[in-house]
């Protein structure tokens, strides 16, 4: 057995995904987003949470996939990247489990539409169950970063 690593758990969808619970500062009910001019169309704008400007990133949007209108169990998990603290928009957070890090193998080229470069692989859970690994440095890619950091000043 490898190390374990835990985990938040949330979905896109029908598709379940995870985050390393180091890098998420807070999950958050969806609150007023305000737009921000001149961002690329998944950069939904930015939240004040706690006195903290935070950019909100809708991740549907980010991957390509069909957006869809927020619903009751939608949530932003805010996660640092760097210095940076960005919120994703996702369907719903369900769970935080312990991953062994030997059942995480490398992602195939695309999985559910998604490009192989933001994810860092695919943890396979038993019966079946397969939950995607963001790859975070990649989902918000250097430019992006900047453009993100720009917003928060």
């Amino acid at each position: 057995m490898g190390e374990e690593v835990k985990v938040i758990v949330f979905a896109l969808g029908n598709e379940e995904y995870g985050i390393e619970v180091d890098k998420v500062r807070t999950i958050e009910r969806l609150s007023p987003i305000t737009r921000v001019p001149k961002t690329a169309a998944f950069i939904k704008g930015v939240i004040n949470l706690r006195g903290v400007v935070v950019p909100i990133i809708d991740l549907r949007g980010r991957f390509n996939l069909t957006e869809t209108q927020p619903t009751e169990n939608s949530r932003i998990i805010v996660v640092a990247v760097g210095e940076i603290e960005v919120g994703f928009i996702v369907d719903s957070a369900n769970d935080v489990i312990d991953i062994d890090t030997d059942s995480i193998d490398l992602p195939p080229e695309i999985v559910g539409g998604i490009k192989a470069k933001y994810l860092r692989g695919i943890a396979k859970l038993g019966e079946g169950r397969l939950l995607i690994m963001l790859n975070l440095s990649e989902v918000l890619n250097k430019n992006e970063i900047v453009q993100l950091a720009q917003i928060e000043a």
